[in-house]
């Protein structure tokens, strides 16, 4: 059992956990993700590494209340347990080589691409971030990024903070005035990702896309995971969850993402009226 030492709502959908899991903080590296229950009878999920305190031995996770899991997640409190947190799964982001970099991060993917782009001050890299959101009360960790962040940009779709707009007009603004990157890193929704991908390629920056798809077991043995890259095959959540977003096939990626929307749909509804009868 694994206990939750501290909580917090980031916005109404976005809350932001850490967890008693001394082994997992100390191998952890940004990138990398975690498998967690909430119960004995749950059902796995992956949730990305935002943060880890290898002294006190834990580990920050982020997630958006979407499903029945999340639910479940966000109805424990400080004190409480949860059953599994598993990792750290996947590959960390490669740094190497790196001296300027742009993360461009979407709502709760955002959440991804703090640790990323800490890691990356930390090295003494140049870090320039754009963060994206539908209004200004969705926004997450503005504070944090600030801290880590060179230049950092904030886009709303409304204009209720920051800018109005989407996160690419910003990156393109930057390419088009000659701020060199070795490399743009984006995490957020897979639409999101496949514009910043297509925004970036005239420019012949490299571009890594950090997915999030359907994972089961976390060891690629199930192949919920897979994905097709470079015309090939590849797995997340043992290849991953970093690729080349060039490579990536966008189209059949967000096709599959949306295979069990009417089954999670009915599981949170299920789950809401358990919750009701139980009170």
């Amino acid at each position: 059992m694994y206990k939750i030492l501290k909580k917090r709502i980031l916005n109404p959908t976005v809350t932001m956990i850490d967890i008693y899991a001394p082994l997992v903080a100390k191998k952890a590296q940004a990138g990398q993700f975690i498998i967690l229950r909430v119960d004995e009878d749950g059902e796995r999920i992956p949730l990305t590494v935002a943060g880890y305190d290898r002294q006190t031995g834990s580990v920050k996770i982020i997630f958006q209340v979407v499903g029945a899991t999340t639910m479940k997640l966000n109805m424990k409190n400080e004190g409480d347990y949860i059953c599994d947190f598993v990792g750290p799964l996947g590959r960390p982001t490669e740094t190497e080589g790196v001296k300027s970099v742009c993360i461009v991060g979407g709502g709760v993917g955002c959440a991804i691409a703090l640790p990323v782009a800490q890691r990356f001050k930390e090295l003494g890299c140049r870090v320039d971030s754009i963060i994206g959101f539908r209004n200004k009360d969705l926004i997450i960790l503005e504070d944090e990024f600030t801290a880590c962040s060179d230049n950092l940009t904030v886009m709303t779709d409304d204009g209720s903070n920051g800018r109005k707009g989407v996160v690419t007009e910003p990156l393109k603004e930057a390419l088009e005035k000659g701020v060199k990157y070795d490399k743009i890193i984006t995490i957020g929704p897979l639409i999101m990702m496949k514009f910043v991908v297509a925004a970036a390629k005239p420019f012949g920056v490299p571009v890594t896309v950090s997915m999030n798809p359907i994972m089961i077991d976390g060891t690629g043995m199930c192949g919920g995971c897979r994905l097709t890259v470079g015309g090939t095959t590849r797995f997340a959540c043992v290849e991953g969850p970093d690729f080349d977003g060039y490579e990536v096939d966008f189209d059949e990626a967000i096709e599959r993402s949306s295979m069990y929307r009417d089954f999670e749909t009915h599981e949170r509804e299920r789950t809401c009226n358990l919750f009701k009868e139980v009170k």
